[in-house]
């Protein structure tokens, strides 16, 4: 298996603001590695949310993440100013790719990236459904 490079912050079309907090260092004094998941969600509801996309509350089409991974290049600690970039790389008819990518501030290579699979199943049912038009719109904004 080949080693994914570092990729640039240009890559990604939206960035997430996070600063790390002194909870997410573990007792090596870096942020732990299960953090970054909790980052990568951060980013990409905040993005959904802040565009109309995503009603955690009420909706009645939720993603669910399937599948996860994540590749680490270099720390980051407390109280390191980090941002989360986000792409998305496929669209299906009811699930989506994104590629995530963690950055230092002042950085320009990411210090981990990874990706997860969102399928979108109805509230109720947790069967899969198809991408409403409006929230495939705004992953569209975000497709690479």
């Amino acid at each position: 298996m080949t080693r994914p490079t570092p990729q640039l912050r240009s890559a990604y079309p939206y960035h997430h603001p996070t600063p790390t907090r002194w909870a997410d260092n573990d007792v090596y004094g870096h942020v732990n590695n299960v953090t970054y998941y909790a980052y990568f969600d951060t980013a990409v509801n905040a993005y959904l949310a802040s565009r109309g996309a995503l009603d955690i509350q009420a909706g009645a089409v939720i993603g669910l993440v399937v599948e996860t991974g994540c590749t680490f290049f270099a720390p980051a600690a407390f109280p390191d100013l980090l941002s989360v970039g986000v792409r998305v790389v496929q669209l299906g008819r009811s699930s989506v790719r994104y590629e995530l990518a963690v950055f230092r501030a002042g950085e320009e290579r990411a210090c981990a990236q990874g990706y997860f699979i969102h399928v979108y199943v109805d509230r109720d049912t947790r069967r899969p459904v198809e991408l409403p038009e409006g929230l495939r719109t705004v992953l569209e904004s975000l497709r690479v």
